[in-house]
Protein backbone atom coordinates (compact mmCIF):
# COMPACT_ATOMS: atom_id res chain seq x y z
CA UNK A 1 0.00 0.00 0.00
CA UNK A 2 1.37 3.75 -0.71
CA UNK A 3 0.18 6.02 1.41
CA UNK A 4 0.47 10.45 -0.67
CA UNK A 5 -0.51 13.43 0.73
CA UNK A 6 -0.50 17.21 -0.26
CA UNK A 7 -3.00 20.04 -0.90
CA UNK A 8 -4.66 22.28 -3.63
CA UNK A 9 -6.45 25.47 -3.47
CA UNK A 10 -10.50 25.26 -2.59
CA UNK A 11 -12.55 28.36 -2.38
CA UNK A 12 -11.29 31.38 -1.97
CA UNK A 13 -7.94 29.87 -2.71
CA UNK A 14 -8.00 28.07 0.62
CA UNK A 15 -5.18 25.27 1.03
CA UNK A 16 -6.83 21.80 1.52
CA UNK A 17 -5.48 19.18 2.72
CA UNK A 18 -6.14 15.47 0.88
CA UNK A 19 -4.35 12.23 1.15
CA UNK A 20 -4.98 8.79 -1.03
CA UNK A 21 -4.01 5.27 -0.47
CA UNK A 22 -3.28 3.44 -3.33
CA UNK A 23 -2.56 -0.53 -3.86
CA UNK A 24 0.77 -1.80 -5.05
CA UNK A 25 -1.10 -2.87 -8.18
CA UNK A 26 -3.32 -0.97 -10.64
CA UNK A 27 -6.58 -0.13 -8.68
CA UNK A 28 -10.07 -1.78 -10.15
CA UNK A 29 -12.05 1.17 -8.84
CA UNK A 30 -11.53 4.18 -6.94
CA UNK A 31 -13.27 5.32 -3.72
CA UNK A 32 -13.59 9.32 -3.03
CA UNK A 33 -14.07 9.43 0.44
CA UNK A 34 -16.40 13.03 2.13
CA UNK A 35 -15.89 13.00 6.04
CA UNK A 36 -18.52 14.17 8.43
CA UNK A 37 -18.82 17.42 10.59
CA UNK A 38 -15.98 18.05 12.68
CA UNK A 39 -13.50 15.20 11.98
CA UNK A 40 -11.10 14.55 9.02
CA UNK A 41 -9.90 12.43 6.62
CA UNK A 42 -7.53 10.14 8.37
CA UNK A 43 -10.81 8.73 10.52
CA UNK A 44 -11.29 6.23 7.68
CA UNK A 45 -8.95 3.36 8.15
CA UNK A 46 -10.79 0.28 8.49
CA UNK A 47 -12.52 1.77 4.84
CA UNK A 48 -8.70 1.71 3.45
CA UNK A 49 -7.52 -1.72 5.33
CA UNK A 50 -9.97 -3.45 3.70
CA UNK A 51 -10.70 -2.25 0.33
CA UNK A 52 -6.63 -1.25 -0.84
CA UNK A 53 -5.88 -5.10 -0.26
CA UNK A 54 -8.70 -5.84 -2.70
CA UNK A 55 -7.05 -3.64 -5.07
CA UNK A 56 -9.14 -0.31 -4.83
CA UNK A 57 -7.62 3.14 -4.40
CA UNK A 58 -9.25 5.41 -1.60
CA UNK A 59 -8.96 9.30 -1.81
CA UNK A 60 -10.37 11.76 1.06
CA UNK A 61 -10.07 15.35 1.95
CA UNK A 62 -10.43 17.67 4.52
CA UNK A 63 -12.99 20.06 4.25
CA UNK A 64 -12.75 23.57 4.36
CA UNK A 65 -12.32 24.49 8.23
CA UNK A 66 -11.32 20.55 9.11
CA UNK A 67 -8.65 18.86 9.94
CA UNK A 68 -5.44 20.02 8.27
CA UNK A 69 -7.67 22.40 5.49
CA UNK A 70 -7.67 26.07 5.96
CA UNK A 71 -10.64 28.16 7.05
CA UNK A 72 -12.51 28.89 10.03
CA UNK A 73 -13.63 25.73 12.54
CA UNK A 74 -17.22 24.81 11.66
CA UNK A 75 -18.15 27.53 9.46
CA UNK A 76 -18.59 28.03 6.25
CA UNK A 77 -20.54 31.39 3.95
CA UNK A 78 -22.24 28.96 1.80
CA UNK A 79 -23.08 25.10 1.48
CA UNK A 80 -21.63 25.14 -1.68
CA UNK A 81 -17.66 26.13 -0.32
CA UNK A 82 -17.70 22.24 0.38
CA UNK A 83 -18.98 20.89 -2.65
CA UNK A 84 -17.33 23.44 -5.06
CA UNK A 85 -14.41 22.36 -3.38
CA UNK A 86 -15.06 18.39 -3.73
CA UNK A 87 -15.31 19.08 -7.46
CA UNK A 88 -11.84 20.35 -7.87
CA UNK A 89 -11.02 17.22 -5.27
CA UNK A 90 -13.06 15.06 -7.95
CA UNK A 91 -11.22 16.41 -11.23
CA UNK A 92 -7.74 15.47 -9.43
CA UNK A 93 -9.02 12.40 -9.20
CA UNK A 94 -10.17 11.52 -12.93
CA UNK A 95 -6.90 12.89 -14.16
CA UNK A 96 -5.05 10.85 -12.21
CA UNK A 97 -7.52 7.52 -12.42
CA UNK A 98 -9.22 8.53 -15.89
CA UNK A 99 -10.17 5.43 -17.40
CA UNK A 100 -11.64 3.45 -13.73
CA UNK A 101 -14.92 3.74 -11.72
CA UNK A 102 -15.54 6.24 -9.04
CA UNK A 103 -17.75 5.12 -6.18
CA UNK A 104 -18.80 8.32 -3.78
CA UNK A 105 -18.48 7.59 0.31
CA UNK A 106 -20.19 10.15 1.78
CA UNK A 107 -20.66 9.31 6.33
CA UNK A 108 -23.03 12.11 8.44
CA UNK A 109 -22.80 15.46 7.26
CA UNK A 110 -20.62 14.28 4.21
CA UNK A 111 -23.55 11.77 3.44
CA UNK A 112 -25.32 15.24 2.74
CA UNK A 113 -22.44 16.87 1.15
CA UNK A 114 -22.30 13.48 -1.29
CA UNK A 115 -25.93 14.08 -2.21
CA UNK A 116 -26.33 17.82 -2.49
CA UNK A 117 -23.47 16.63 -4.82
CA UNK A 118 -25.04 13.85 -6.80
CA UNK A 119 -27.92 16.26 -7.61
CA UNK A 120 -25.10 18.25 -10.07
CA UNK A 121 -22.29 16.06 -10.60
CA UNK A 122 -23.97 12.14 -10.27
CA UNK A 123 -22.94 11.20 -13.97
CA UNK A 124 -19.43 11.19 -12.31
CA UNK A 125 -19.97 8.36 -9.99
CA UNK A 126 -20.55 4.37 -10.84
CA UNK A 127 -22.30 4.67 -7.66
CA UNK A 128 -22.79 5.74 -4.51
CA UNK A 129 -22.76 5.01 -0.52
CA UNK A 130 -24.29 6.89 1.95
CA UNK A 131 -23.23 6.32 6.06
CA UNK A 132 -25.83 7.85 8.37
CA UNK A 133 -26.65 11.03 5.68
CA UNK A 134 -27.62 13.80 7.58
CA UNK A 135 -30.41 14.46 5.25
CA UNK A 136 -33.54 15.07 7.44
CA UNK A 137 -34.11 17.95 9.93
CA UNK A 138 -35.57 17.51 13.38
CA UNK A 139 -39.66 16.96 13.44
CA UNK A 140 -39.86 19.26 16.67
CA UNK A 141 -38.11 22.28 15.31
CA UNK A 142 -40.43 25.35 15.20
CA UNK A 143 -41.25 27.77 12.25
CA UNK A 144 -40.12 30.82 14.43
CA UNK A 145 -36.61 29.03 15.46
CA UNK A 146 -35.52 28.24 11.62
CA UNK A 147 -36.23 32.07 11.32
CA UNK A 148 -34.28 33.12 14.65
CA UNK A 149 -31.70 30.74 13.09
CA UNK A 150 -31.77 32.62 10.00
CA UNK A 151 -31.56 35.87 11.95
CA UNK A 152 -28.89 35.13 13.84
CA UNK A 153 -26.49 33.61 10.74
CA UNK A 154 -26.95 36.96 9.27
CA UNK A 155 -25.51 38.78 12.70
CA UNK A 156 -23.45 36.33 14.30
CA UNK A 157 -22.43 34.09 11.88
CA UNK A 158 -19.31 32.67 13.75
CA UNK A 159 -21.11 32.14 17.46
CA UNK A 160 -21.52 29.13 18.22
CA UNK A 161 -24.42 26.93 19.11
CA UNK A 162 -24.07 23.33 19.65
CA UNK A 163 -20.95 20.63 20.01
CA UNK A 164 -21.26 17.23 19.37
CA UNK A 165 -21.22 14.27 21.86
CA UNK A 166 -18.50 11.81 21.17
CA UNK A 167 -20.11 9.06 23.55
CA UNK A 168 -22.81 8.85 20.65
CA UNK A 169 -20.02 8.26 17.64
CA UNK A 170 -19.69 4.49 18.46
CA UNK A 171 -20.21 1.85 21.24
CA UNK A 172 -16.61 0.97 21.39
CA UNK A 173 -14.94 2.85 24.15
CA UNK A 174 -11.43 2.75 22.22
CA UNK A 175 -13.44 4.67 18.73
CA UNK A 176 -14.74 7.37 21.55
CA UNK A 177 -11.03 7.67 23.01
CA UNK A 178 -9.44 7.94 19.96
CA UNK A 179 -11.78 10.74 18.73
CA UNK A 180 -11.68 12.71 22.22
CA UNK A 181 -7.78 12.45 21.99
CA UNK A 182 -7.43 13.42 18.42
CA UNK A 183 -5.64 16.47 18.13
CA UNK A 184 -7.40 16.56 14.74
CA UNK A 185 -11.23 16.71 15.57
CA UNK A 186 -12.53 19.70 16.35
CA UNK A 187 -14.66 19.52 19.55
CA UNK A 188 -16.11 22.94 19.68
CA UNK A 189 -19.71 24.11 18.60
CA UNK A 190 -21.05 24.69 15.25
CA UNK A 191 -21.46 28.29 13.58
CA UNK A 192 -25.18 29.50 13.02
CA UNK A 193 -23.82 30.56 9.75
CA UNK A 194 -23.04 26.74 8.92
CA UNK A 195 -26.29 25.58 11.12
CA UNK A 196 -28.45 27.58 8.64
CA UNK A 197 -26.62 26.26 5.64
CA UNK A 198 -27.34 22.31 6.17
CA UNK A 199 -30.75 23.20 7.13
CA UNK A 200 -30.62 24.97 3.26
CA UNK A 201 -28.59 21.84 2.08
CA UNK A 202 -31.42 19.07 3.82
CA UNK A 203 -34.18 21.40 2.20
CA UNK A 204 -32.48 21.09 -1.30
CA UNK A 205 -31.67 17.21 -1.16
CA UNK A 206 -35.02 16.59 -0.21
CA UNK A 207 -36.79 18.48 -2.62
CA UNK A 208 -34.67 17.11 -5.65
CA UNK A 209 -34.36 13.70 -4.47
CA UNK A 210 -36.45 12.14 -7.54
CA UNK A 211 -33.29 13.40 -9.82
CA UNK A 212 -30.76 10.86 -8.64
CA UNK A 213 -30.59 7.44 -10.25
CA UNK A 214 -27.13 6.01 -10.16
CA UNK A 215 -26.57 3.18 -8.41
CA UNK A 216 -26.57 3.66 -3.62
CA UNK A 217 -26.33 2.07 -0.92
CA UNK A 218 -27.97 3.46 2.50
CA UNK A 219 -25.60 1.98 5.38
CA UNK A 220 -27.71 3.34 9.04
CA UNK A 221 -27.20 2.15 12.43
CA UNK A 222 -30.87 2.08 14.25
CA UNK A 223 -29.20 3.60 17.42
CA UNK A 224 -27.79 6.39 15.90
CA UNK A 225 -28.67 9.06 18.19
CA UNK A 226 -26.92 12.12 15.95
CA UNK A 227 -28.79 11.89 13.10
CA UNK A 228 -32.24 10.68 12.91
CA UNK A 229 -32.12 7.32 11.02
CA UNK A 230 -35.61 8.03 9.70
CA UNK A 231 -33.02 10.19 7.07
CA UNK A 232 -31.61 7.42 5.36
CA UNK A 233 -34.79 5.89 4.96
CA UNK A 234 -36.68 8.91 3.09
CA UNK A 235 -33.97 9.81 0.88
CA UNK A 236 -34.37 6.27 -0.23
CA UNK A 237 -37.87 5.98 -0.44
CA UNK A 238 -37.47 9.64 -2.82
CA UNK A 239 -34.58 9.18 -4.68
CA UNK A 240 -35.47 7.91 -8.54
CA UNK A 241 -32.56 5.02 -8.51
CA UNK A 242 -33.56 1.63 -9.59
CA UNK A 243 -31.14 0.32 -8.48
CA UNK A 244 -31.10 0.95 -4.35
CA UNK A 245 -30.48 -0.70 -1.17
CA UNK A 246 -30.97 0.19 2.27
CA UNK A 247 -29.18 -1.62 5.18
CA UNK A 248 -30.46 -0.84 8.56
CA UNK A 249 -27.94 -2.56 11.19
CA UNK A 250 -29.77 -2.88 14.56
CA UNK A 251 -28.67 -1.38 17.47
CA UNK A 252 -25.39 0.36 15.99
CA UNK A 253 -24.64 3.94 16.54
CA UNK A 254 -23.94 6.74 13.94
CA UNK A 255 -20.05 5.58 12.97
CA UNK A 256 -21.28 1.83 11.77
CA UNK A 257 -17.73 1.61 9.88
CA UNK A 258 -16.21 2.24 13.44
CA UNK A 259 -18.83 -0.29 15.68
CA UNK A 260 -17.78 -3.20 17.01
CA UNK A 261 -19.70 -5.05 14.14
CA UNK A 262 -17.93 -3.49 11.39
CA UNK A 263 -16.35 -6.22 9.52
CA UNK A 264 -19.59 -6.90 9.09
CA UNK A 265 -20.95 -3.51 7.42
CA UNK A 266 -17.02 -3.68 5.29
CA UNK A 267 -18.24 -6.96 4.28
CA UNK A 268 -21.77 -5.91 3.12
CA UNK A 269 -20.12 -2.93 1.26
CA UNK A 270 -17.65 -5.49 -0.39
CA UNK A 271 -20.86 -7.61 -2.17
CA UNK A 272 -22.76 -4.97 -2.77
CA UNK A 273 -19.89 -3.33 -4.84
CA UNK A 274 -19.12 -7.01 -6.28
CA UNK A 275 -22.96 -7.17 -7.52
CA UNK A 276 -24.07 -3.29 -7.66
CA UNK A 277 -21.01 -1.18 -9.10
Amino acid sequence: MTHQEGFFKGVREHNIYHQCWLPEEEPRAVFLVVHGLGEHSGRYMNLVHHFVPLKYAVYALDHLGHGRSEGTRMYVDRFEDYTETLLTFLDMVRSRHPDKPIILLGHSMGGLIAAFFLLDHQDAFACAILSAPLVKLPDNVPPLTLALARLLSGITPKAGLTALDPTLISRDPAVVQAYIDDPLVYKGKTTTRLGVELIRAVQRVQAEAATISLPILFVQGTADRLVDPAGARTLYERIASQDKTLKLYNGLYHEVLNEPERTQVLNDIEQWLEAHC
